[in-house]
């Protein structure tokens, strides 16, 4: 199973929408054919490793991450593959979360006289598809709130700390590699207009990792005032989308001219931002299965509020900066202690002098 689930890795960036699978054939103690899909090629993991396998998977056990599919999609059901290979037995580390397979495919199998064994790995199974189970099971992205802040929760300094066209980073190298990790894994980051004219980034995946497609940049920007002369705009290539909640026609052509895709949404209530539910469920129509918000405080809290965030990555420098800092999330408030948002599942990382929490605000796979 562990050598199923780094096959399954593989497929990382190279998979979406699909889900990360990697399968093994074993017969006699001894891997006789491998497998890992990508949504190019096509063929799932199982058909690859029992193909490599040939006469060989007769008799022989199945080891896979993810529930072989019995339904018809842009292949045949796996399980049929599974049964005519002459496998004997399926080592599956958790269900498929897709409504169609759920449980359906292992029940094949078993009404074959396979034997089927499940729960090995289950745990690392189920963090690697969170994204694919998110949207395959809400039609909507798995929604990561990522930033970096100082022990005191102060992201960047304020003026006339933070000198205008400098910028200074609060973590140290690794941390900031690790990011791009992150944004791999991730089908879209999403920023807030300030964003984009208080730092010009590029916001691309700078990982060198291969990916199928491009990493989608998404911005707020609920006047369509985004600088036509930034560094966004200028490296579009039909990657960029733009979410507005008002539009200056004249505006609107010459952005769509440069590349940039421009979606019109209603406004949040009392704000003039774009509905962050209704631009989550409006990127999962666009097979986005995972969102990665780097934004500013303004977002970060907005996005707390709205409660579309499913987990956070948050990264600390042994840093104090006080009241001469930006919070990490402005305009958030839960009223009391009872009411706070409750982080679950939590996972520390350690970048040299700085570390990070993980953790998790609702089970993706359940979406509770």
């Amino acid at each position: 199973m562990a050598r199923a689930l780094e096959l399954a890795r593989q497929g990382i960036a190279l998979a979406s929408p699909n889900p990360h699978v990697g399968a093994v054939v074993v017969r006699e103690g001894k891997i006789v054919g491998e497998g890992v899909h990508t949504y190019e090629g096509r063929k799932h993991a199982e058909v690859l490793a029992l193909e490599q396998a040939g006469e060989n998977a007769r008799g022989a056990t199945l080891y896979l991450n993810l529930e072989p599919c019995c339904h018809t999609g842009r292949t045949g059901p796996c399980v049929d593959a599974v049964i005519a290979a002459g496998i004997e037995r399926v080592v599956a580390a958790m269900a498929d979360p897709n409504p169609e397979v759920a449980g359906k495919g292992f029940a094949r199998l078993r009404e074959a006289g396979i034997e089927v064994s499940t729960g090995v790995g289950t745990g690392e199974a189920r963090k690697l598809n969170e994204a694919f189970s998110k949207w395959i099971c809400t039609r909507k992205p798995l929604v990561t709130l990522k930033s970096a802040m100082t022990l005191d929760g102060r992201i960047a300094a304020l003026p006339p700390e933070a000198k205008a066209g400098e910028r200074s980073w609060v973590t140290g190298e690794l941390a900031r590699a690790h990011v791009h990790l992150l944004r791999h894994q991730t089908d879209a980051i999403l920023v807030g207009r300030g964003t984009v004219t208080a730092d010009d980034p590029l916001l691309t995946d700078r990982s060198r990792l291969p990916r199928r497609r491009p990493l989608l940049r998404v911005v707020l920007d609920s006047a369509l005032r985004l600088p036509v002369d930034s560094k966004l705009v200028a490296s579009a290539q039909n990657d960029v989308v733009v979410f507005c909640t008002a539009a200056d026609a004249k505006r609107r052509q010459e952005l769509e001219r440069r590349g940039i895709r421009v979606e019109q949404l209603d406004a949040e209530r009392a704000s003039e931002r774009p509905d962050l539910g209704k631009v989550m469920a409006r990127l999962g129509e666009m097979e986005v299965t995972s969102v990665l918000i780097e934004g500013g405080s303004r977002i970060n809290g907005a996005a707390l509020m709205s409660g579309v965030v499913d987990k956070v990555f948050l990264y600390y420098a042994p840093k104090i900066l006080g009241n001469s800092g930006v919070p990490f999330a402005a305009g958030a408030g839960f009223g009391s202690l009872s009411e706070a948002r409750r982080v679950h599942s939590i996972t520390l990382h350690e970048f040299g002098e700085d570390f990070a929490v993980e953790g998790y605000l609702r089970d993706p796979c359940t979406n509770l």
